[in-house]
């Protein structure tokens, strides 16, 4: 298999497939079209010109930036398809967010390791991280 990495962000449809197959919260179509839209960066993977991996950087573009919508379909889980977007968003964090930028994200699971390669430390017990769901909380890859 050839894997193209591609600066750019998912489809629509691409983006709300892949949060559902890897067992992200699902995202109505209108959420992710307004979502995409505030992409600062974007990376995905191409397998035979199927989008198979992505990664966003989303912000304020000075002060606050924050790493999302990391997801691998999980036939391709394993092959270091996590680490090459990781790595695309922060080489384009380093080139162009401040040098006080602050960059955070939410670690699911083992993910916390991969992240961790690239300097990022957990914040508690100095802060915890706190969410609301507007109209409920969504299902997890249903």
């Amino acid at each position: 298999m050839t894997y193209e990495l591609h600066a750019q962000s998912p489809s629509v449809a691409d983006f709300r497939r892949l949060r559902e197959v890897t067992g992200l919260s699902t995202k109505t179509q209108e959420a992710a079209e307004r979502g995409l839209k505030g992409t600062l960066f974007a990376a995905v993977i191409l397998c035979e010109g199927r989008t198979v991996a992505m990664g966003r950087v989303i912000g304020d573009g000075g002060c606050h930036y924050q790493i999302v919508d990391m997801a691998v379909e999980p036939e391709h889980q394993g092959r270091g398809l996590g680490k090459r977007i990781f790595a695309a968003l922060m080489d384009w964090l380093h080139e162009n967010a401040p040098k006080s930028a602050y960059v955070s994200l939410i670690a699911d699971g083992d993910a916390r390791h991969l992240y961790a390669k690239y300097g990022f430390e957990p914040v508690m017990p100095a802060s915890i991280g706190m969410a609301q769901w507007i109209g409920g909380r969504p299902a997890k890859g249903t």
